[in-house]
C-alpha cells in the first residue's frame, strides 16, 4: 500500500553538490525541484483519475503492477536521471503509475458513506501538514539533514510490523495504529527532505522532487486509511 523507494541517506554519503553551488544556482535548483514536484503531483492525479474505471483490474493484478513500479522507482529512475528528455518521461510515467496503483484504495474509500469527503479531507490534511512541515523546515534553525538513517530504520521497522500484522494477526486496529506511527515517520521525512532540497544536497532536481513526492504520496495514503477506518466505525 505504500513504499518509500529511496534510502534518504544516499546523498549524505557522496555529498554531491552542497557547498559547490553558489546562491543563485541553489535558488534555481530549488525552483526546478518544486516545479518537478508540482508536475509529478499532477501526473499522479491524472493517473488516479484515468485508472479509477480499472480499479478492479488493478486490484486483481496488484503485485504484477506494483512490483515493476517499485523496482523502476528504486533503480530505473536513478539510471536515467541524468539523461535529458528520457528522465522526464520516466519520472512522469512513474508518478502517473503511482496514481493508478492507489485506485483500489480510492475505490474502496469512495464506496463508503461520505467517501468523497473522506478523500477530500485526507488530501486537504496532507497538503496542510506537508506545507506546514515544509515551512517549519525552511524557517527553523534546527538541522534535520542528519536524520536520514534513524528515519529509514523506523520506516523499515514499520514495514516489517505491517507485514507481520497483515499475514499473521490480521488486526484492523493494529493496522491503523501502525499507520499513525507511520504518519509521524513520514512527517520526519518531510522535514529531512525539505532541508536537503533547500540546501542543494540532492544531485539533481529530479532526485529532490521524487523524495518530496514520496513523502506526500505516503502521507496521503496513510491518512486515507486512517480516515477510512474511522468512517467504517460510524
Amino acid at each position: 500500500e505504500y513504499m518509500s523507494l529511496y534510502d534518504r541517506n544516499y546523498q549524505e554519503e557522496s555529498n554531491y553538490s552542497y557547498g559547490t553551488r553558489d546562491d543563485s544556482a541553489i535558488v534555481n535548483y530549488v525552483k526546478q525541484t518544486y516545479q518537478l514536484f508540482a508536475a509529478s503531483m499532477l501526473a499522479g492525479a491524472v493517473g488516479a483519475y484515468v485508472g479509477m474505471p480499472f480499479a478492479s483490474v488493478v486490484a486483481a493484478n496488484y503485485w504484477f503492477i506494483a512490483i515493476p513500479w517499485l523496482l523502476f522507482g528504486m533503480f530505473g529512475l536513478n539510471l536515467i536521471k541524468n539523461k535529458p528528455g528520457i528522465n522526464m518521461i520516466g519520472l512522469f510515467a512513474w508518478t502517473f503509475a503511482s496514481g493508478v496503483i492507489i485506485t483500489p484504495l480510492l475505490t474502496n474509500i469512495l464506496s463508503m458513506s461520505g467517501g468523497a469527503s473522506i478523500v477530500a479531507n485526507a488530501f486537504l490534511m496532507t497538503a496542510v501538514t506537508f506545507g506546514g512541515l515544509s515551512l517549519y523546515a525552511i524557517k527553523t534553525t534546527k538541522d534535520f539533514t542528519s536524520y536520514g538513517k534513524p528515519l529509514m530504520i523506523a520506516f523499515v521497522i514499520m514495514i516489517v510490523f505491517s507485514f507481520i500484522n497483515a499475514f499473521v494477526f490480521h488486526s484492523p486496529l493494529a493496522h491503523i495504529l501502525l499507520q499513525g506511527v507511520f504518519f509521524m515517520v513520514i512527517s520526519g521525512m518531510v522535514l529531512y527532505d525539505t532541508q536537503n532540497v533547500i540546501q542543494g544536497n540532492y544531485e539533481t532536481p529530479m532526485d529532490g522532487a521524487i523524495a518530496l513526492y514520496l513523502d506526500f504520496f505516503n502521507m496521503f495514503i496513510t491518512l486515507l486509511q486512517i480516515f477510512g477506518f474511522m468512517n467504517s466505525d460510524d
